[in-house]
């Protein structure tokens, strides 16, 4: 790297890379350097597709699902689905709200790809971390080895979606013929990175498998890890998934839906201008009840749900539980193309089975009725197998500058994938539908 280039503008610097042609690397220190429309483009190119999901207050009918893109030629690689985290309203948010930047150890360091033209090609969300918190890929043992050895694990490169456990695209290329060398091209910009910020490395995270395997091809190490996932074989309503269960599994869920709701308690779906600043209010209430208690200091300001919430309101959906005429708890969840993701809840009152009823059974009613065709609960939870969510594989892509720490985590991580495949298997054979069904995974 020339000394021109170590003296570019931290907001804007230069990172030379080619392939395909002439491609310029750079990095931004905010996401408002770039349009909101050229970020989409390379994140979202088919956002266009994503079904209308505005009015949400009521269980209304179920709603088509347009799924495939525009016309690419035939030898373009994309996902052709629509993700609301890389979206730029949705990491702008996180951004203007001071939930990532100053002192919460989240630098936004984003790269893009543009061509000699300068049209831009290609992005990826990459912050530069001073602690692991956040994550969900849990990597603080490798922090606590290699500091008692002497070494210095963070700063470090993330490129993620901030406190967001849900797999989609990292490396956010354009349509293109030549997206695999694009992607490539990322791939060295981020080692590059890593060198000119002087990081121990660079952890991509949560992102597809495809990324991963181009990743692995230039030295990022392999990582897996489970979730637990619902998939909708087609069904018209609830009880039609009921019936996909075993006797007894069926049951329980019904007796736990009854449970949930026997004091008094109704749910509501409220999406787009039911988004109001009292409904925030009420919810940022049980995310900081529910966050105090699980992480200490919860990671989202108060600013972030307005924010999103004006930007985002047709690709929101909170599930919120109302007793004696006021909000106890609530779910929050983001509508992409295909897919539920749901994200967190929390609750001011206790009532059995309510968050099972919010965030599982009422993400599976709302999916069936707009015809989604997964939800994705979060991270971790063996106990939602029993609730009909099957695990799925997550992927992670680590490239280590030390060449003896990478030999360590390499022999690691190898031993870490047999076991995440074999407990997969275990857990799959536990799967609460009945034997003479197969559920798609």
């Amino acid at each position: 790297m020339t000394e021109a280039q170590k003296m570019a503008s931290p907001e804007r610097s230069t990172v030379p890379e080619r392939a395909p042609g002439e491609l310029r690397i750079q990095v931004v220190d905010r996401i408002t350097a770039v349009s909101a429309a050229a970020w989409d483009a390379c994140a979202n190119p088919n956002a266009e597709s994503v079904t209308d999901h505005n009015e949400i207050a009521t269980k209304a009918e179920p709603c088509s699902q347009a799924r495939e893109a525009a016309s690419v030629p035939k030898d373009t690689v994309y996902d052709s689905t629509s993700n609301p985290f890389i979206s730029y309203a949705f990491l702008s948010a996180l951004e203007d709200s001071k939930s990532v930047g100053g002192r919460t150890g989240w630098q936004p360091r984003h790269l893009l790809a543009e061509t000699a033209d300068g049209a831009l090609v290609a992005t990826a969300p990459c912050y530069i971390k001073s602690h692991s918190r956040g994550e969900y890929v849990f990597d603080r043992g490798w922090a606590e080895a290699y500091e008692r050895a002497g070494g210095s694990y963070y700063p470090k490169l993330q490129v993620a979606v901030p406190f967001t456990p849900a797999t989609g695209r990292r490396l956010l290329v354009a349509p293109s013929p030549h997206a695999a060398a694009i992607r490539q091209a990322l791939g060295r910009g981020l080692i590059e990175l890593c060198r000119h910020d002087d990081t121990s490395g660079v952890h991509v995270t949560f992102a597809t498998a495809q990324e991963c395997r181009s990743l692995g091809e230039i030295g990022f190490l392999q990582r897996t890890d489970q979730q637990f996932h619902w998939q909708n074989a087609g069904y018209t309503r609830f009880d039609d998934f009921l019936g996909a269960l075993a006797s007894r599994k069926r049951k329980t869920i019904r007796r736990e839906r009854q449970d949930a709701l026997a004091n008094g308690i109704s749910v509501h779906w409220l999406g787009g201008s039911d988004l109001t600043e009292a409904v925030w209010d009420a919810f940022f209430t049980f995310y900081m009840e529910t966050g105090s208690r699980k992480w200490g200091r919860p990671y989202l300001t108060r600013e972030f749900y307005s924010l999103v919430g004006e930007r985002m309101a047709d690709r929101i959906v909170l599930i919120m539980a109302k007793r004696a005429g006021r909000w106890i708890a609530g779910a929050i969840n983001f509508v992409g193309s295909h897919t539920l993701f749901g994200r967190h809840w929390g609750a001011i009152e206790y009532h059995p089975f309510l968050h099972f009823e919010l965030c599982y059974y009422q993400a599976i009613e709302y999916a069936i009725a707009h015809k989604l065709s997964c939800v994705e609960a979060g991270a971790q939870g063996e106990h939602k197998i029993a609730r009909g969510y099957m695990p799925r594989t997550t992927h992670s892509a680590h490239y280590i500058a030390d060449p003896a720490l990478r030999r360590a985590i390499a022999d690691y991580l190898a031993r870490e994938r047999a076991y995440v495949a074999a407990v997969g298997a275990e857990l799959a054979a536990t799967a609460p539908y009945r034997k003479d069904l197969v559920i798609g995974g």
